[in-house]
């Protein structure tokens, strides 16, 4: 990452510009696109901007940013400890019915399966 990106984003407080640069500059960014992630991770306290990250990247193009997403959630699932970012984070990967597949799921996505657990009660699967 070229030196003067990497001073203004290590002014970064919360994620916001971190993330504000992934959307002004995607497709443009994608050869940093792990530092990215790491900066945001590193300065978003509370998850929000790291869900938002992942929302966006997921809706822009799923498979080709998929390994940012998973960390991105991942880092989400310990960030958020207040689950306030959790609900949309599991609408927006795993769609509206993701509770009639949360079996399949579960099995499938260790991600899935950790958020589901912190969103429902343990008998809830």
């Amino acid at each position: 990452m070229e030196q003067e990106l990497k001073k203004e984003l290590s002014r970064d407080p919360d994620g916001l510009l971190t993330y504000e640069y992934i959307a002004n500059h995607i497709g443009a960014c994608d050869d940093i696109m792990d530092e990215l992630v790491d900066n945001m991770i590193l300065v978003d306290g509370t998850g929000q901007f790291v869900v938002s990250a992942a929302r966006y990247l997921y809706a822009i193009d799923k498979e080709h940013h998929s390994a940012a997403i998973n960390r991105l959630i991942s880092s989400a699932i310990e960030k958020d400890r207040e689950r306030k970012y959790l609900p949309d984070l599991i609408l927006s990967i795993w769609g509206a019915d993701y509770e009639e597949r949360a079996d399949e799921l579960a099995a499938s996505d260790d991600n899935f399966r950790r958020i589901y657990k912190r969103l429902l009660p343990p008998t809830g699967m």
